[in-house]
């Protein structure tokens, strides 16, 4: 298809209706020209295909589909193998339903453990949720299908979210909320994105052109559209010139006419419309000329795929004495309405409409089960009868597990969290539970951290999260030790909220958000405050145990334009097979930055025998070792040694080795009558033409040798006290110390040979 003949075709109003939707889900068709509409339905861990019905909060009803778990659980797989089956089931789901793309991933830095849509979101950590998104959009769009990752960029809270400025400095915005988005663009290439309601830094995500053109296109290399969300627009013209090609969903035709007058009045150049066009009718010919309505959807096989992937999600995070796995001939107390009536899914635009759904209770079918009401959440309380029946199956078991978790209510798109505990009454049962039963596991299903104040008195804790319409059949499969827990988390649990350090700002005041806890996100914050954390990131158990050990580097040195390789060596020193998560965390030595202890730069994850070993191969490059650079807009490397660790969480680390790596960049510096002479010393050029001035200045602040001080001088100052004195001196403060007018033209000389 020639797509630019086609739009030369187009009037400007056809145009300008192309870059809007035609009703909630459609892109206009325009039948003169034979340009078809094309489909999109919200994700990202199902299909909520809605044909007829203008709804993006899950309000109404969609079809029958396949709910997979949500991001929260996927992302705690590290494992981009499995997310990318999920994504290609997706993906057939999509061909079959004829939808060219999917809304999502969606993949948003969990900065807070309030935010309303965390259970959507794959991680706190960057590197994670880019490499998990590439996998799931490359296992989408095999199927040629396509995806709109999301929600770009700075959408971190739901309070305020169409209105509020996420206002972050450069530096953090690099290092932490693009590198997700970007690791998917370079690495999967989505064929749309969808840009966030909120604004950044002052200016509307939909009207940023430094974001969605000179980064998104000209860095980075995207070739699809970009969307807006659902109602996210307010200058239409001005989102055009930034690049934002399609509104979504119909404005009824009132921007069309905006940007129909734009043109005409000289105010917007044509071609950018032209090329709104272009980017949006390449997509959907893409779609339309690889359609393949007649593709299967076999829900029952994506239930069975759903399954499995809960189980892989699960993150079993205390087992003491090895409560776990449960012997099937035991008797086993399942306590907690969610055994009954799981909470599998998140609210709002991805709430999928379920074909069916398999309890924990349904999947335990045969084996010795009593069962426990304990609570209602609709009812939203425990009463003493059902507690007083817990506490009765509870004594009769050879052990109690209790099924808990956040409502849904707690948790939803359109609104934050404002504490991270379980309702009070789940708090109760739990209590009640392991005091009657000291064999107590507790089972979690809830999208983002709880607080446990029952931590110490249960024997084990498995977090299953928000693990889709199979999580009873996943839940059942890890308890029983027909799977071998392998999650590991893939953000930190603190021992509570107010240790989180976005804490004091995360909301913000008005419709201002400060990002002041800059780089310093989840465990980055935790790490550098050497603070005690419920569970560190990364962190999970598994029925048998790994040995690390013997890693090495390919080089001791290198230059910043070389990569390397780290080899590590995985053992499984248990008595079953399992699979482990290799972490490698990369940490600056000393650093004129200030930098995380350690960031993540490379996972794998490997089934293991008993037994057995494996070598597992890790590549590190520039931006494994970099951090952003202000001054020249770029990925420095300052020369110095780093370490590199590997283990199975942030906190345990048993393998560690070191380089060098020399910076090819030098910064540009200038110096003048401000400079302090500490900056000046630490420049081997400038130094070096400064070195008599210093001499001199030392010698007045009484430093050199005993023997050239006299007995006063080293009686008022010592050496340190002068080197310090001069260190932060600037070189105006000469002047007063002294100086003369040859001194000072002596000074302006140097700088200006310094700084030319």
């Amino acid at each position: 298809m020639d797509i630019k003949a086609l739009i030369a075709q187009m009037t400007l109003e056809e145009k300008a209706g192309l870059c809007s939707g035609a009703d909630f889900w459609h892109t206009k068709a325009i039948e003169r020209l034979g340009i078809p509409a094309s489909m999109v339905s919200d994700g990202p861990h199902g299909l909520r295909k809605q044909d007829d019905k203008a709804d993006h909060l899950g309000v109404n009803d969609s079809i029958k589909a396949v709910c997979f778990p949500a991001g929260c659980a996927t992302s705690a797989s590290f494992d981009k193998e499995l997310i990318g089956k999920v994504g290609q089931a997706i993906g057939d789901s999509c061909q079959h339903e004829k939808l060219s793309v999917v809304l999502g991933p969606a993949v948003n830095i969990k900065r807070s453990p309030l935010c309303g849509r965390n259970f959507e979101y794959l991680s706190e950590d960057p590197y994670l949720a880019g490499k998990m998104a590439a996998a799931y959009i490359n296992g989408v769009q095999s199927r040629n299908v396509g995806t709109s990752i999301k929600h770009f960029a700075l959408n971190n809270q739901e309070h305020r979210r169409m209105s509020s400025s996420s206002d972050a400095d450069e530096r953090t915005i690099r290092e932490i909320y693009f590198p997700a988005f970007e690791t998917a663009v370079k690495e999967a290439q989505p064929w749309t994105v969808m840009c966030s309601y909120n604004v950044i830094n002052g200016v509307y995500a939909n009207e940023n052109k430094w974001l969605l053109n000179d980064v998104l296109r000209d860095e980075w290399g995207f070739k699809g559209y970009v969307m807006s969300d659902w109602g996210a627009v307010s200058d239409r013209v001005k989102g055009i010139i930034a690049g934002m090609d399609l509104e979504m969903p119909s404005s009824n035709g009132i921007n069309d006419e905006k940007i129909v007058a734009a043109v005409k009045e000289g105010k917007l150049d044509e071609k950018l419309v032209d090329q709104a066009c272009e980017r949006i009718l390449n997509i959907v010919y893409r779609y339309v000329e690889n359609a393949k309505p007649d593709t299967p959807w076999d829900m029952e096989a994506q239930h069975q795929l759903a399954a499995q992937c809960a189980a892989e999600c699960m993150v079993l995070l205390k087992n003491e004495e090895d409560i776990l796995p449960l012997n099937k001939q035991d008797t086993i107390a399942f306590i907690g309405e969610f055994a009954k009536t799981p909470r599998y899914q998140g609210g709002g635009s991805s709430h999928i409409n379920s074909f069916k759904t398999t309890s924990a209770l349904e999947a335990a079918e045969g084996l010795n089960i009593c069962f426990a009401e304990g609570y209602s959440v609709a009812a939203d309380c425990s009463t003493e009868e059902q507690l007083a029946e817990a506490v009765k199956a509870a004594k009769a078991a050879k052990v109690a597990v209790v099924f808990a978790g956040l409502p849904d209510s707690y948790e939803s798109e359109g609104y934050d969290r404002t504490h991270m505990h379980l309702p009070a009454y789940m708090d109760k049962l739990i209590e009640a539970v392991a005091e009657a039963n000291p064999n107590t596991v507790v089972v979690l299903y809830n999208g983002s951290p709880v607080e446990m104040p029952w931590v110490g008195k249960v024997k084990g804790i498995l977090e299953g999260y928000l693990g889709g319409q199979a999580v009873g059949i996943a839940t059942v499969n890890v308890l029983f030790g027909d799977v071998n827990p392998s999650g590991h988390l893939a953000e930190t649990f603190p021992l509570k909220l107010s240790d989180n350090p976005s804490y004091l700002y995360f909301g913000g005041e008005g419709n201002r958000t400060e990002y002041r806890e800059g780089v310093f996100v989840g465990y980055r914050y935790y790490d550098k405050k050497e603070m005690d954390v419920l569970f560190p990131f990364g962190h999970g158990l598994s029925y048998t145990t790994f040995e690390y050990s013997d890693l090495k580097l390919s080089a001791s040195e290198i230059k910043d334009t070389d990569t390397v390789t780290a080899t590590v060596k995985v053992t499984n020193t248990g008595k079953r097979a399992g699979k482990a998560v290799a972490q490698l965390y990369v940490g600056d030595v000393e650093s004129t930055a200030i930098r995380p202890v350690r960031e993540l730069k490379g996972f794998e994850k490997v089934e293991l025998q008993p037994g057995e070993t494996k070598e597992i191969t890790f590549t590190l490059d520039k931006r494994s070792f970099a951090t952003w650079n202000e001054q020249i807009h770029d990925w420095y490397v300052e020369t110095g040694d780093f370490t590199v660790e590997v283990g199975s969480s942030s906190r345990d680390l048993p393998c560690k080795a070191c380089l060098k790596v020399n910076s090819t960049v030098e910064l540009p510096r200038h110096y003048d009558m401000n400079s302090i002479f500490l900056d000046i010393m630490s420049d081997p050029k400038a130094a070096a033409a400064f070195k008599p001035m210093i001499d001199q200045i030392m010698q007045a602040f009484g430093g050199g040798s005993n023997e050239e001080k006299s007995e006063a001088a080293t009686e008022a100052i010592s050496d340190e006290m002068g080197m310090a004195m001069m260190k932060y001196m600037p070189l105006r403060g000469t002047l007063s110390f002294g100086g003369s007018k040859e001194a000072a033209l002596q000074v302006e000389a140097l700088l200006k040979s310094l700084n030319d």
